[in-house]
């Protein structure tokens, strides 16, 4: 690998810069340099971001680039990119477009043929995976849930069965409330883990089965406040576990065949033990 360490912007170019989650010693010199000399910063939040930038001594003009004017702005930004100026994108925490503002104009830009340059940096889902406990060799980033219980539930039994680790962006008003959501759907035994704070004062990455992490939580009143990623261990299959293709086979077949048959066909279709999908049968349906 080559060492780059030339800081130069190119013309006509959008880059992708990653900005501190909290400890603003996080930001990297790359992209210090480039939001010096841009020609353009857009920002989700110009006035978070002044303070970011006043803080390095940045004097770029910003512009504001959020949800509700992305797409009306794209075009705009585009036709800056193709006369030949620079600008830098940034959200107001962490690295843009996950879970932030940032996908259409990237998108525009591919399709207008624009180079997109994208720098590394904080992201508060790869920070709270990374000193979890959980696997992290397979996971799967869902971003913020649903803000109804329903919405939620529904999300929890989409999930339930995934075997990846899964992570997932709350606000700390809704976190009690999302894990006793949580607990109804996958059990009190699911391992989870709560990271708040990162990189800042009251960092807290606290990992526990379900059934013990909401009393944790009820406890004190601190520990529900701040920016949070929560973490779900993987489904992880029992010897004896049955696909659910298996027993949606059984279901299906039993409507028109006797179980035992039934049982006898799905376990040559799926590979599983017949007498296991009978004793399934016997128990779970209406014979």
């Amino acid at each position: 690998m080559t060492d780059e360490t030339s800081t130069m912007v190119d013309v006509s170019t959008l880059y992708i810069v990653p900005t501190p989650i909290g400890n603003l010693g996080d930001i990297t010199q790359r992209a210090l340099e480039i939001l010096q000399h841009v020609d353009i910063i857009a920002a989700e939040d110009t006035r978070h971001t002044g303070r970011l930038l006043s803080h390095f001594g940045i004097t770029t003009r910003t512009f504001a680039l959020h949800d509700h004017n992305e797409q009306q702005k794209a075009d705009m930004l585009i036709e800056k990119l193709v006369s030949g100026q620079t600008i830098a994108l940034v959200s107001d925490a962490g690295t843009p477009l996950i879970s932030d503002p940032g996908y259409h104009l990237v998108t525009r830009c591919r399709q207008a043929g624009v180079k997109v340059v994208p720098l590394p940096g904080p992201c508060a889902v790869i920070t709270a995976l990374s000193a979890s406990g959980l696997p992290s060799d397979r996971f799967s980033f869902e971003g913020f849930l649903p803000p109804k219980s329903k919405g939620r539930r529904d999300k929890f039994m989409e999930v339930a069965s995934d075997p990846r680790t899964m992570i997932f962006y709350e606000s700390p008003h809704r976190i009690l409330d999302t894990l006793e959501d949580m607990l109804a759907v996958l059990g009190e035994d699911r391992q989870v883990v709560l990271a708040r704070e990162l990189t800042k004062t009251y960092e807290t990455i606290h990992g526990a089965p379900l059934g013990e992490l909401i009393p944790w939580l009820n406890e004190d009143s601190n520990r529900v406040r701040g920016e949070m990623v929560l973490l779900i261990a993987g489904h992880r299959a029992e010897k004896d576990d049955l696909p659910p293709e298996a027993t949606k086979a059984v279901t299906l077949l039993s409507k028109e065949l006797p179980l035992k048959k039934a049982a006898a066909i799905a376990a040559e279709l799926y590979g599983v033990k017949k007498n296991a999908l009978y004793k399934w049968g016997l128990e779970s349906l209406d014979q």
